[in-house]
């Protein structure tokens, strides 16, 4: 499980672009979004630097951690 710091999310169409981007990568994934922390833990097998990525290519850079 990882916990994904997304500072430019700030509304509902965010967190659908959020989840696109992390079911893109693993769409076995649940994510969990939290807006108005503006985070996001997502329980995944895939490699948490690619769905990083793919957030950063959505146009939401984020940071992550092991939760």
């Amino acid at each position: 499980m990882y916990e994904f710091d997304i500072p430019d999310m700030s509304c509902g169409h965010c967190v659908g672009t959020v989840t696109q981007a992390i079911k893109s990568i693993d769409p076995t994934a649940v994510a969990n979004i939290d807006l108005s922390k503006r985070k996001a833990t997502v329980e995944t097998k895939a490699d948490p630097g690619i769905i990083g990525a793919a957030l950063d290519e959505a146009g939401y850079p984020a940071t992550y951690k092991a939760a």
